[in-house]
């Protein structure tokens, strides 16, 4: 069977930030992009920014509720017939600052559910979609972070579930190959979105000082996740790092 001339994306945490810089950024390169995420307003907002003749399905979703995932990928199925991308991005800081003796088990809990579990039952839905459809194969780009390799201060539920996500990236990787499902990682450090305005505004150091961290626009992420998103399935991008030069990774600490 004839690859099908239009590809087909799902973008979580497609309402603002690095989601929506992506959605953006496929659509005007002429990807159909499901939009998802848990309000309805801001997809809206991000489908009225790709414009009309956007190709652009909203659909509200909580990715760490297992029948909400079933009906996002449903919704693509019905619409679409097929699935070429999961850009797996939907996360959350959780409680920001609050030192580990102190954070609560629902805290935590949420962190988890979303970052972790969320992006496990985005990948495996969409796996399942790629593994049986014809022709078979997708692609998967899961956000790490730089927290991926190491954590900030007071940090340990957001850089807990982005190790776990290496590991999902891998195992997705190797379980992939049969069926030519290829996932790979982009690790982000300091695009400026509203989750990272406290960089400009000073953030804790390793060191105990506040330090204001230089930012980078989202639009460098997206463009290179556009470029995973594109190469053949005979290639990938396994991991990428995309930072803002002189933020304080290498040497952190």
């Amino acid at each position: 069977m004839d690859e099908p001339t239009k590809k087909i994306a799902v973008v979580t945490g497609a309402g603002s930030g690095i989601g929506r810089s992506v959605a953006l950024t496929l659509a005007a390169a002429g990807w159909a992009v499901a939009l998802a995420g848990r309000r309805a307003e801001p997809l809206q907002e991000t489908a009225a920014a790709a414009g009309a003749d956007a190709d652009v399905l909203c659909v509200p979703a909580d990715v760490s509720d297992p029948d909400e995932v079933n009906r996002l990928f449903e919704s693509v199925r019905a619409r679409y017939g097929r699935l070429d991308l999961l850009f797996n991005n939907a996360g959350t800081f959780g409680p920001g600052g609050v030192p580990l003796e102190d954070i609560t088990y629902e805290a935590w809990r949420s962190v988890v559910d979303v970052n972790l579990t969320g992006a496990f039952l985005c990948a495996q839905a969409a796996f399942r979609q790629m593994k049986g459809q014809d022709p078979q194969g997708g692609r998967i780009v899961n956000n790490g972070s730089i927290s991926a390799h190491v954590p900030r201060p007071n940090s340990i539920a957001y850089t807990a579930t982005k190790h776990a996500m290496t590991g999902l990236t891998k195992s997705l990787s190797l379980d992939g190959r049969p069926y030519r499902i290829a996932c790979g990682q982009i690790d982000i450090g300091n695009a400026a979105t509203e989750m990272t305005e406290r960089m400009q505004a000073g953030i804790l150091q390793a060191n105990g000082q506040l330090a204001v961290e230089p930012v980078m626009d989202a639009a460098d992420v997206a463009r290179t996740v556009l470029h995973m998103a594109e190469l053949p399935l005979e290639a990938n991008v396994q991991f990428a790092t995309v930072m803002a030069t002189a933020m304080p990774y290498i040497g952190r600490g």
